[in-house]
């Protein structure tokens, strides 16, 4: 949408989005947030064309071998989350290296879906708690909410529940990401799109959160 809305190439929205990433990550660490989860790519953009597919690929590639090195840097850990079955094996390659090579890394923490689904990352959760009742590892009637949280795929993160989701271009949904994980998290829907939303941007989605009365159900 951004690049038809400025006239240029869709390759070349992408491009800016990805640059967008690298650039906000590092802004978003500076300002104190430990922890940044970015929707690179979803189980249903697959549905775009073929062309455009490889071209994403290619660019994610091309991503992580530039900007791997300054997050090592910068100290900053990255975790992928997402299922990688149908993934090129030269990017999940460097997604392997680039989780092994930040993996010590504790205060900044940047996890990246790519091929995530939220019903997708509920649904592995739940198939993998009912192998394990029915191998006998757990009980039934020892499933909660701790269990699962274990098995969905933020279990890479210390904080898998965000306190703010934003989703940018003005659409007010969350388009099928951390479903679960998204039970109490404040929504904030600016109308700027992606590649356009920058530090000023996010500095009124932060006011406007800390201006949030956050009680998780109970009276206050």
């Amino acid at each position: 949408r951004w690049a038809k809305k400025q006239g240029r190439r869709t390759a070349e929205g992408h491009e800016a989005g990805a640059r967008k990433v690298v650039e906000l990550a590092q802004e978003f660490f500076n300002l104190g947030i430990n922890t940044v989860s970015l929707f690179a790519f979803s189980t249903e953009n697959w549905g775009r064309p073929e062309d455009e597919v490889n071209y994403l690929m290619s660019m994610f590639e091309k991503t992580l071998k530039t900007e791997v090195p300054n997050f090592q840097r910068f100290e900053v850990k990255i975790s992928f989350i997402g299922n990688r079955t149908n993934l090129p094996e030269s990017l999940l390659d460097l997604m392997r290296e680039a989780e092994e090579a930040t993996k010590t890394y504790e205060e900044k923490h940047l996890i990246l879906a790519i091929n995530y689904s939220g019903r997708y990352d509920i649904l592995q959760a739940c198939k993998n708690l009912a192998e394990k009742a029915k191998n006998g590892l757990i009980q039934v009637d020892d499933i909660d909410e701790k269990l699962m949280d274990k098995e969905l795929m933020t279990n890479c993160s210390e904080f898998p529940n965000p306190d703010l989701l934003i989703r940018t271009s003005g659409e007010q949904r969350i388009s099928n990401f951390f479903l679960w994980q998204s039970a109490y998290t404040e929504l904030y829907f600016p109308n700027v799109l992606w590649p356009d939303f920058d530090k000023t941007e996010y500095l009124q989605a932060l006011t406007w959160y800390q201006q949030r009365d956050r009680r998780f159900g109970q009276r206050v």
